[in-house]
């Protein structure tokens, strides 16, 4: 072979690996925001909602174009947004419904999916959940429904409880709601519920060292993202208090509080990809109507029930998906 065809082959060849790897023109384009806090290098949320587009046919860097952002302030999450509404993409992905209803502030163009969207009609991200009726859609985690199930479940592996401590978000969109539904628990259950206010990650020592002053010894969370990403803090608190703990984000029990109930939000982020693939197909936000979790699991930290010196009622432990030990 001549030097010149060699040469030209070479480059044609080099050409084809670089289309190859670089996606085509027009290719849906996603912008991920996920939740406050999640890391850069690993993320199962992001693994999520990447095997959720992967199991639609969608090879992220070659069939879809996914910009990743991170935050942890409100500032960065408006920075964050910015940057990518200034890239245009066809769906914008959040975590919590504080990242949305910020999303929906800054854009009425581009469609937002929201991975766990508490209630979006209480807190005013759609007009219902069979017609949202804006550009927001997604999953809807319903969390001020299920903090009465909490309190519920937390009195009977706790028998003859009958005072609680709550902590509550007063900047959650959903505590409104979450407040009415504690109103009922409390009438429905018998329980007497105090309520101390979260509203920065410094709140959770002196709350639940008020809480143990008050001789309360059980307290339920409200679900909120603080929690997540200052788990470890708030489980080894709790144990410093000897408060047994009860949140909506099983990853609070993981980390050594002694339970937790609510949606498994990986499944739910792995689903929100369905809603990213409607909309690349065509369909509007508003006609998509949101989802409700799947799956719920009851998750019971046996190793600090012992701590704790609690003991768990053999059909309490019946009803639990999964135990740490």
């Amino acid at each position: 072979m001549r030097l010149g065809t060699l040469v030209l082959a070479s480059a044609l060849s080099l050409l084809a690996v670089c289309a190859n790897a670089q996606p085509a023109a027009g290719v849906p384009k996603v912008g991920y925001l996920g939740f406050p806090g999640e890391a850069r290098e690993a993320s199962p949320m992001r693994d999520a909602f990447v095997r959720g587009l992967r199991d639609l046919g969608h090879v992220p860097g070659k069939t879809v174009i996914l910009e990743v952002r991170h935050y942890a302030t409100d500032e960065q999450l408006r920075q964050a947004l910015d940057e990518l509404i200034r890239l245009k993409p066809q769906v914008i992905f959040v975590g919590p419904p504080f990242g949305a209803l910020a999303a929906k502030r800054m854009t009425s163009e581009i469609a937002i999916v929201c991975g766990s969207c508490g209630d979006p009609v209480e807190n005013g991200l759609a007009a219902s959940l069979a017609r949202p009726g804006g550009n927001v859609t997604g999953l809807a985690s319903l969390s001020a429904e299920l903090i009465g199930k909490r309190i519920g479940l937390l009195k009977e592996a706790l028998p003859g409880t009958s005072r609680m401590a709550v902590l509550v978000f007063p900047a959650n969109p959903g505590t409104p709601a979450t407040l009415k539904a504690l109103d009922m628990a409390s009438r429905d259950l018998g329980v007497e519920i105090r309520r101390f206010e979260i509203r920065g990650a410094s709140d959770f020592d002196n709350a639940l060292r008020s809480a143990a002053a008050a001789g309360v010894r059980a307290v339920v969370i409200q679900d909120d993202p603080l929690t997540r990403t200052v788990r470890v803090e708030v489980a080894e608190l709790a144990l410093k208090y000897r408060l047994a703990v009860s949140s909506g984000v099983t990853e609070v029990a993981e980390a050594g509080a002694l339970m937790a109930y609510g949606p498994d939000r990986t499944d739910m982020v792995r689903r929100a990809a369905v809603f990213a693939d409607k909309i690349f197909k065509g369909a509007k936000p508003a006609d998509l109507p949101f989802e409700q979790a799947a799956k719920l699991e009851l998750v019971l930290n046996l190793k600090t029930a012992k701590t704790l010196g609690v003991k768990i009622p053999q059909p309490f432990l019946l009803r639990v998906n999964r135990v740490i030990e």
